[in-house]
């Protein structure tokens, strides 16, 4: 049973898809020198898709004078 499009997430083309569409694997294909202008759109090789994992932010601590004499 399929998903009426009114109740889909608003953030569901946002997120990361693992399903690279036709046209996403050959610009990507493109970009690491792999396609040529004789090749087939169809039986289009393998493209490993992954999520670049982000870095957390370390905190960095406030430097606080402790020298005010205004106790």
């Amino acid at each position: 049973m399929s998903l009426d499009k009114s109740l889909r997430s608003a953030n569901t083309l946002q997120r990361h898809r693992n399903v690279l569409t036709r046209a996403e694997r050959i610009v990507h294909l493109m970009d690491v020198g792999k396609w040529g202008d004789d090749a087939s759109p169809f039986g289009l090789p393998k493209v490993g898709h992954r999520k670049a994992a982000l870095g957390k932010k370390t905190k960095t601590k406030k430097k606080t004078d402790e020298g005010d004499g205004d106790k």
